[in-house]
């Protein structure tokens, strides 16, 4: 079980503030999730091999194929600034 300090440490190091009167609420929740964990570890996974996905299901893919027409040079037609195919904006960065 984690004492009061451990909980002040953590909630230290994930930089949030905690009143002193929620620290036993947080500390009961923080122990049974690493109960829980500690029970999880338990659990035998030889051979047992990891999944991407719990679905075994593959993702149907459509060829990369352009569809659309180039239309840069319309675009930039309407833009204030352009150049050699770039959008020319004010400097942000000094």
């Amino acid at each position: 079980m984690l004492s009061p300090d451990d909980v002040k440490k953590i909630a230290h190091l994930a930089r949030l503030n905690m009143d002193e009167a929620d620290i036993p609420a947080h500390q009961a929740s923080l122990s049974q999730i690493l109960t829980l964990v500690e029970q999880m570890d338990q659990v035998p996974t030889n051979g047992i091999l990891p999944m991407a996905h719990p679905l075994d299901a593959t993702q149907r893919l459509r060829q990369d194929t352009v569809t659309e027409t180039n239309q840069r040079d319309d675009f930039q037609s309407l833009a204030p600034q352009a150049a050699a195919g770039f959008y020319l904006v004010p400097r942000t960065v000094e």
